[in-house]
């Protein structure tokens, strides 16, 4: 999208820091602390634990006590400032209804923040920059009636699937945030890239989701999740998820939000507006793939979670100050602005007229040898 290209980068990573929020929240997760004292459930295979949430009945609501912890930007420091909750982590409250309505707030020194959702459109305000993001969001497909869960045989064989890729523990009996849980842990079987696991937790009474962490490669604490520190069950009243962002705030329309398979086939393209003679090989790694996007010509380097991909087009980033205060470095005499995080690393500079961003979910090492090979 266009607006992507426009935004300034603490704008885009915020937005970005905040889908995931949305996407939390509108799967109607409830997420909470591991541990504590209570009961556990029997221990089940897999599937069956799987079947039985998926089987149970839905709650009319949700409200919760959640703390966000974002381990992305080490001692805070993101463009020398602490950001916003969602960049410098946060507490706050959480309110979910059965009807795709929910309201996240998140309180914290750096700036408060709120997102708020519904079916046809979700908000995210940003009291630090007195900015609300707005997006649309796809109608979705209304269906008479509620679909019986799918069989455990069928979700052992989709289970045996995911298992080629995606290394599947089983069903480990819990107590999160004082609910009987299972918690199950998720990590690549291929060894590129920094992602080292996933690790979900969901009531075993009512099927919600309780418990959302992304560890990197290596890592003991999460880099980002969310946790409750309590959580009931219930209705919860319209006008508590129904609240407009302040009337003063600054609104930036991020259109909408559109699922696959949309955009036009490969062969029916149009060239790039600007190609650059894009090397054969980078750190180590094949171009797999070349494309035209907006403006400029995006090349894949590498597959998988390994991969890197560099984005080069005439003109300058309109990032502007933003950039500046990222961390520079210099490669071969020129200064290349640095975003290293624990899972993912992104480098951008311009040279001759053209504006290059390198990202990868590798290290600084990595990203900066790949930089060289541009540069030469």
């Amino acid at each position: 999208m266009r607006f992507l290209r426009t935004l300034s980068t603490r704008g885009l990573l915020f937005v970005g820091v905040a889908a995931a929020l949305l996407i939390a929240g509108g799967t109607t997760i409830a997420l909470a602390t591991t541990g504590g004292s209570g009961r556990v459930p029997r221990e089940k295979p897999l599937p069956q634990a799987i079947q039985q949430g998926l089987g149970a009945s839905r709650p009319a609501g949700l409200t919760a006590r959640i703390t966000f912890t974002n381990g992305l930007f080490p001692n805070g420091a993101l463009l020398g400032q602490t950001g916003s909750a969602l960049m410098s982590g946060a507490s706050g409250r959480l309110w979910v209804r059965n009807d795709g309505r929910g309201r996240l707030e998140l309180q914290s020194n750096a700036g408060d923040v709120q997102v708020v959702w519904r079916p046809s459109q979700a908000t995210v305000y940003d009291a630090s920059s007195n900015t609300v993001y707005r997006i649309s969001l796809p109608a979705a497909r209304r269906e008479k009636g509620r679909h019986p869960p799918p069989s455990t045989a069928g979700i052992g064989a989709f289970l045996a699937q995911l298992a080629k890729h995606v290394n599947v523990s089983s069903a480990q009996p819990s107590n999160v945030g004082g609910r009987p849980a299972y918690t199950v842990r998720l990590s690549p079987r291929e060894t590129g890239g920094l992602l080292g696991s996933v690790r979900l937790a969901w009531d075993a009474s009512h099927g919600v989701p309780l418990r959302a962490a992304i560890y990197a490669r290596g890592g003991t604490k999460p880099v980002l999740e969310l946790k409750t520190t309590s959580i009931s069950y219930g209705t919860v009243p319209l006008s508590t998820v129904d609240v407009a962002p302040p009337a003063g705030a600054r609104v930036v329309d991020l259109g909408a939000l559109t699922g696959p398979g949309r955009g036009k086939p490969e062969a029916h393209r149009k060239k790039p507006a600007f190609e650059f003679a894009a090397p054969a090989s980078l750190a180590g790694l094949k171009r797999t793939a070349t494309r035209p996007v907006g403006r400029g010509t995006l090349v894949v380097y590498g597959e998988g979670l390994g991969a890197i991909t560099v984005l080069a087009h005439k003109g300058g980033t309109g990032a502007g100050a933003q950039l500046e205060a990222l961390p520079s470095v210099l490669i071969d005499g020129v200064p290349v602005h640095e975003l290293a995080t624990p899972l993912a690393t992104v480098l951008t500079w311009e040279r001759g007229g053209v504006s290059y961003v390198l990202a990868g979910s590798v290290t600084p090492s990595v990203a900066e040898s790949a930089a060289r090979g541009l540069l030469r």
